[in-house]
């Protein structure tokens, strides 16, 4: 467990109070971070602030502004954005419960992991967690962390009690907007017959194991053979473009044959006949 929570304080349902602790679920996956060179001297790109007319300005000088009409500025210094930030508030209070499938996936923004902050909140805490699971629901409420107030639901997670940030209404673009030109049809019954067929071949559990990231370790593989090369250019080998199906006919024989292919295979190369034995003299 990491030494540092990200948040401590305690949950209250109405008269319960629960001291926990939060820890970030996740973590940052490996990238590649690129820096900008020019390319005659090999040497790093580095950046001044500058004003038009002016040039270099002196960093004590800059201060923070927001443009509430075009090149006009109200302008701000950071004791006056500190003033209005919230308070890092030490108590998480559930104010709603939800069923789970409630709440669209659209919403959730991070998770965290929420343990209990010592041995004494360690009933109380468990009682919350076999509660929510028992009810199947999904608790809410309001927490500010690090100047910024967030919504959060709490739900069971093995032995612990997840917590998730989720996005507010006006941080979601509305699916209709998308959506609206798509037709609302019925699609023909055997091509529908034949893609859940495909997807009830390739069903399986979910194992996170099986997916890593590609681009990153081709990445890698691009900057080994750059440097061995000693900076030659490296050609982009061409990939052929997938067929797209013009109509039903391309569509219904694409789903047969996706059917019709051993699962996890590739084709195999039809085998050469032997050639055959030559008659003595």
């Amino acid at each position: 467990m990491p030494a540092r929570p990200y948040w401590k304080g305690q949950i209250r349902l109405a008269l319960v109070s629960i001291p926990v602790e939060i820890y970030s679920a996740t973590k940052s996956g490996a990238t590649v971070a690129f820096n900008q060179i020019h390319e005659p001297t090999g040497k790093r790109i580095k950046y001044e602030k500058v004003v038009p007319g002016i040039g270099p300005v002196d960093p004590d000088e800059i201060v923070k502004g927001f443009e509430y009409a075009k090149g006009s500025y109200v302008l701000f210094d950071d004791e006056e954005l500190e003033a209005v930030k919230l308070e890092s508030k030490k108590t998480l209070e559930l104010t709603q419960f939800v069923d789970a499938h409630e709440i669209d996936p659209l919403y959730y923004e991070k998770p965290y992991y929420v343990v209990p902050a010592d041995d004494l909140a360690e009933e109380a805490f468990i009682v919350l967690r076999e509660a929510l699971r028992a009810t199947k629901k999904v608790g809410l409420g309001q927490l500010a962390m690090r100047g910024r107030e967030y919504v959060v639901s709490l739900k069971p997670c093995g032995r612990g009690i997840l917590l998730e940030t989720l996005r507010y209404a006006d941080e979601v673009n509305k699916a209709q907007g998308y959506f609206r030109d798509i037709a609302d049809a019925r699609p023909d019954e055997e091509l529908l017959e034949l893609a859940e067929t495909l997807i009830e071949k390739k069903a399986s559990k979910f194992d996170p194991d099986r997916f890593h990231d590609h681009y990153v370790d081709a990445l890698h593989a691009l900057i080994e053979r750059k440097r061995k090369s000693k900076g030659a250019r490296i050609e982009a080998e061409e990939e052929e473009a997938p067929a797209r199906g013009s109509n039903v006919v391309d569509l219904m024989a694409a789903l047969k044959k996706s059917i019709e292919r051993p699962a996890g295979q590739e084709k195999k190369k039809p085998a050469r006949k032997a050639a055959p034995a030559r008659k003595r003299a």
